[in-house]
């Protein structure tokens, strides 16, 4: 019996082995980090709000910690070529994908046979900026309410025609019309810009798009922001309700930009570069830089972040399903 003993325990220590050399070796390579130049790969074009981003992080990172931090634009394909070259670089954290909506979220709803899982091949690191989606008319539109809107088009009988450039807006302004009982004609562009001039010609009746996007032109007048999909109103426009507000139950969504890294990365490499990242957006550089845009600062570690992502997920899945979008 003592033998048997001495054979069971013998076995459980040479199974707590591996265990316990991977986790050694994984503390080791959490203490080296980083051993070499990071990269941050941007799924949009140079000069865009998540670029900038991405090189104020890279810039503020590098100084912290003493490593030259390069930011790479691989726009395409909804984010598809920058979430694929993160999945094939390392998984040590030398490697950032700025990501958003897109590729987070809004990918596996829309697009058939997406070539990533994004709660599997991407690991959440640190939430860096968030704003709600705006319903906007031109400034001398009839249209004052989400109400008005609604009420013009179920009087004339006639479908919602929405303008908006990506599958995220497309899904939003589908859940206008199951909301509100209307059909929707969705009328696609290549950009926000061209949108806008529509919208403010006359072309178009109401935009879907980021509500940052909309803040010089409304202050000029020319563009009317009908609500925003904020759980809140923004405190430098208290006139603009929320959808709620204007009658639409559990209508809240947002833009937002993280950043993540490939899945399978080390929980002690994936802590301290989000230790890093909050202690950037905590300090002054940081507080100054986040007063300077639109936006909020979304300040989500690792575990909140990837809870709002599946949370963003089943709302937009329950969204396509109700509207009828089929991925494609």
């Amino acid at each position: 019996m003592n033998l048997l003993k001495h054979l069971l325990l013998a076995v459980s220590l040479l199974a707590a082995l591996p265990a316990s050399a991977q986790s050694a070796a994984t503390s080791a390579q959490a203490a080296a980090f980083p051993s070499r130049q990071i990269k941050v790969l941007v799924p949009f074009n140079a000069g865009s709000g998540a670029d900038s981003s991405s090189r104020f992080y890279g810039e503020q990172l590098g100084r912290m910690f003493n490593q030259q931090v390069l930011v790479e634009n691989r726009p395409g394909g909804s984010g598809l070529i920058a979430v694929q070259a993160t999945r094939q670089a390392p998984a040590d954290g030398h490697t950032i994908l700025m990501g958003s909506n897109s590729p987070a979220v809004v990918n596996a709803v829309t697009m058939k046979n997406l070539p990533y899982d994004p709660f599997k091949d991407l690991r959440p690191l640190y939430g860096l900026a968030i704003s709600p989606v705006a319903f906007v008319v031109r400034g001398d539109s009839p249209h004052k309410t989400m109400g008005d809107l609604v009420a013009a088009a179920k009087k004339d009988k006639r479908a919602l025609q929405l303008g908006d450039y990506s599958a995220g807006y497309k899904l939003v302004a589908a859940w206008l019309g199951t909301a509100s009982g209307l059909r929707v004609d969705h009328i696609p562009y290549k950009g926000g810009a061209q949108m806008l001039t529509d919208v403010v010609g006359g072309q178009l009746e109401v935009g879907v798009i980021d509500f940052t996007g909309t803040i010089e032109l409304l202050k000029g007048g020319r563009l009317r922001v009908l609500a925003i999909t904020a759980d809140k109103r923004e405190a430098m426009f208290p006139e603009i309700p929320t959808m709620k507000e204007s009658g639409f139950a559990d209508f809240e969504t947002s833009v937002w930009s993280a950043f993540f890294v490939r899945g399978e990365t080390p929980d002690d490499v994936v802590e301290k570069l989000a230790a890093a990242i909050q202690k950037v957006m905590n300090s002054e550089a940081g507080k100054a830089y986040h007063a300077s845009l639109p936006s909020a600062p979304m300040m989500m570690g690792p575990k909140a972040l990837g809870e709002f992502q599946r949370r963003e997920y089943e709302r937009f899945k329950r969204v396509a399903e109700l509207a009828g979008i089929k991925p494609e």
